[in-house]
């Protein structure tokens, strides 16, 4: 199995997409955005969440392959920043772990 960053790294979204969500991430507060993404309750650890993140994205990319009418940009950018964030988040507590 990949491990976690393997798998973002190797998403292939849209150029315009993949800026927004990059520019939008600088902004990304875990608490606020994890709630509205992944339902209100206890916030989950980062590993966790970004692989809810990223079966959240792949259904809604899906979604934007197929022209489906329920498509939404907003969604998309929303989760696709929450994993830029999210996975910051994720190199930055990995990296504290072998020092």
């Amino acid at each position: 199995m990949q491990d976690l960053m393997t798998l973002i790294t190797s998403l292939r979204r849209p150029r315009l997409l993949t800026r927004a969500a990059k520019i939008g991430a600088q902004d990304y507060n875990r608490d606020r955005h994890l709630q509205r993404l992944l339902g209100y309750g206890s916030v989950p650890g980062t590993g966790a969440a970004l692989l809810r993140l990223l079966e959240l994205e792949r259904e809604v990319n899906a979604q934007r392959i197929e022209e489906d009418a329920a498509y939404s940009l907003v969604r998309h950018l929303d989760l696709l920043i929450a994993l830029n964030g999210e996975a910051q988040l994720y190199q930055t507590s990995r990296a504290a772990q072998f020092q």
